[in-house]
């Protein structure tokens, strides 16, 4: 199986550029740094090789957001060592840049498709002295790259599931030999800690979901429309994928029954769809403006569709409510589910579909504490709302203590392994 994988990512790789023009067209990429993902010409290595450096590689937004705290800690307290940081989505660089622009000795670059010849001039140029993927980057020629070039590998907040587990037992041989090549798995929940002793791996771990751990600075979110935004009565659905704008288009003018002067602000996962929803806006009569970052909310709109990238906290401070999305589409339930927990930290009551397969650890725990409630429709949302949105009733600010006191236990453990990893493994 791995013999095939490699023939088959090697085969692959001229069409590649195909994939990557097709994605900067769709604006999913960047235009100017696309060739990092593709090309070992542009992998813009910049680096003192006089010290150790750790990578760490997130794919997208949430994964990435689950390690700034760690990466800003072990920054802190590693002055000696630099830092690779890699991503693969347009969303998560931009997240990246903005958060790490201030530390000299932390690196971003995306990350290379996983092709035998790319990946071992990737590691060869920029020379990791360890490498630690976060939640479930499971990329065979990467790991048994580094595994020939005697490079410790760890994965932090590992995720294995049931179903993921059933396909690896398929393959014995090729999950013993994957799996056997990581020195350290930090599992996520304890389903993953005892499949992945299954199989094989030499030391798991489990302290928690790091998920849990993103800190958010209130202080420092700063919103145009704060004002308006203490003023009015609103609720937010964040994470939207097609075909769920219209249940909350739906829960908006129920809500209008009761509340008049309602303001629902849909902020899409993917922004390009922004021009999407308006449509859809105008088919069911509903006054709406897409805003971009700095702008100002007209008035009179009854529908905001915000059209940037990591905002949703600037918004997320002024709601009672939220509902997540990529929840309610059953086309979409094997990967159903979006990270409620930015919101969850301030203080946002959350709303979701029955679909949540990809963190159905981190809504249990939040359901145990009446923090996240499932729905089924726009009556059900609706109804939720109509009690939340009560001026009587004001915001849990209580929501992110607790939150806090699970996120502080994992992170302290997680640091601890990963220290004890990179200091005994030098």
């Amino acid at each position: 199986m791995i013999l095939l994988y490699r023939v088959l990512t090697q085969l692959i790789y001229p069409f590649l550029f195909l994939l990557v023009l097709f994605r900067i067209f769709l604006k999913k990429e960047n235009p100017k740094r696309y060739k990092e993902k593709i090309l070992a010409s542009h992998f813009n290595v910049k680096r003192n090789y006089d010290k150790k450096l750790i990578w760490l590689h997130a794919a997208s937004i949430g994964e990435l957001k689950s390690i700034i705290p760690i990466i800003k800690k072990l920054h802190s307290a590693n002055q000696d060592k630099e830092f690779l940081v890699t991503t693969t989505t347009l969303s998560s660089s931009i997240i990246a840049e903005s958060e790490f622009k201030n530390h000299k000795n932390v690196y971003h670059r995306f990350f290379p498709y996983d092709v035998g010849f790319l990946i071992d001039k990737f590691l060869k140029q920029w020379s990791p002295s360890h490498i630690f993927l976060v939640d479930s980057e499971i990329w065979p020629n990467l790991i048994l790259t580094a595994k020939k070039l005697k490079i410790p590998l760890a994965i932090i907040n590992a995720r294995i599931t049931s179903k993921s587990y059933e396909k690896w037992k398929k393959f014995p041989k090729t999950a013993y030999k994957i799996f056997s090549c990581f020195d350290l798995c930090l599992a996520s929940n304890k389903e993953t800690e005892t499949f992945l002793k299954k199989l094989n791996v030499k030391k798991v771990v489990y302290h928690g979901n790091i998920k849990f751990v993103y800190d958010i600075d209130e202080k420092k979110i700063f919103n145009n429309n704060e004002i308006f935004l203490k003023n009015r009565i609103f609720w937010i659905a964040a994470s939207t994928h097609s075909g769920e704008e219209e249940m909350c288009l739906k829960t908006h003018i129920f809500l209008r029954e009761k509340y008049k002067n309602i303001l629902t602000i849909i902020a899409p996962r993917h922004i390009e769809r922004s021009q999407e929803i308006k449509s859809l806006c105008k088919k069911y009569n509903l006054n709406s403006q897409i805003l971009s970052n700095d702008e100002f909310i007209e008035p009179k709109k009854e529908i905001v569709i915000l059209n940037s990238f990591g905002i949703l906290h600037n918004y997320f401070k002024y709601a009672k409510s939220v509902f997540i999305g990529k929840s309610i589409l059953e086309k979409l339930k094997a990967v159903g589910g979006q990270n409620p927990l930015e919101a969850v930290k301030l203080n946002c009551k959350i709303y979701h579909g029955i679909y949540v397969y990809n963190f159905d650890d981190i809504y249990k725990i939040l359901e145990q504490n009446n923090i996240s409630f499932k729905i089924k429709n726009h009556l059900e949302l609706g109804n939720y709302l109509k009690k939340d949105l009560d001026p009587s009733h004001k915001k849990n600010d209580k929501i992110s203590e607790m939150i806090s006191n699970i996120s502080d236990k994992t992170l302290i453990g997680t640091l601890k392994e990963i220290n004890n990893f990179i200091i005994d493994e030098i």
